[in-house]
């Protein structure tokens, strides 16, 4: 019979027995992995203005949108990896015409969906090896201005209800610092006054001028009838900063 040496039967011994993680640990590990794909990723703005609210997303692609409309007066938009954030937009879409169509529109809430996100992003960070890398927020529009709402969901699934304002993405902390110490007495900006405000916040935050051909602009306008969504072009942008 071939001997065996004791090093190798140590060796094996030790292969069988498997590496221990604390459960602290590896959520510390999976939440920190998260933060840095989601703070290599651009910026966005949500911003309440007069008639709506008002979207401005660092991004220089013209063909992959982060900000989207999900229903008739509520938008999504996303920062982190792109392709987790998009799959999460799809689902979104799919379970608010469902739910539109099999009881009402009405019944389509900014607050519902941001619940349905918080429990799926809170079991793939619990349950899956890997945590998607994305920040979400969740913007509706009513009728009157106090029936705006924004919901910011993070990797984790925790839910975050904010007002007036709010950042997501890299840099979001110096963002939502810069806004705040913008921000007046003013009950309600105008819409030119909201896009240089969240202009002047980027370049507070990134520490060079900004270029409205490098930003998203998008828009939910409780005037207009039906759908709120609408995107704004660049002579449209332009026009308005002149």
């Amino acid at each position: 019979m071939q001997s065996v040496s004791a090093g190798a039967v140590g060796a094996r011994n030790l292969m069988s027995f498997p590496f221990y993680v604390s459960p602290e640990q590896l959520m510390q590990d999976k939440a920190e992995y998260a933060q840095k794909g989601i703070a290599r990723g651009r910026s966005i703005i949500a911003i309440e203005y007069r008639d709506g609210v008002l979207f401005v997303a660092d991004n220089p692609s013209t063909s992959l949108f982060k900000v989207s409309e999900i229903y008739d007066n509520i938008a999504f938009s996303g920062a982190g990896k792109y392709s987790e954030f998009e799959s999460l937009r799809k689902a979104g879409i799919q379970h608010a015409d469902l739910k539109g169509f099999m009881y009402s529109r009405e019944d389509v809430t900014a607050r519902a969906l941001a619940n349905g996100y918080s429990q799926t992003l809170g079991t793939i960070f619990s349950q899956e090896l890997k945590p998607f890398e994305v920040e979400i927020l969740l913007a509706q529009v009513g009728e009157s201005p106090e029936q705006t709402e924004f919901y910011r969901i993070a990797f984790d699934g925790t839910i975050f209800h904010e007002r007036r304002f709010v950042a997501i993405g890299g840099r979001s902390d110096t963002l939502a610092s810069a806004l705040r110490d913008a921000d007046g007495s003013e009950d309600r900006l105008d819409l030119k006054t909201a896009l240089t405000r969240c202009m002047k916040a980027i370049e507070t935050a990134t520490e060079q001028p900004v270029s409205l051909q490098v930003l998203e602009i998008a828009l939910l306008d409780r005037t207009r009838a039906g759908r709120k969504f609408r995107r704004m072009t660049f002579d449209d942008a332009r026009a308005l900063t002149d």
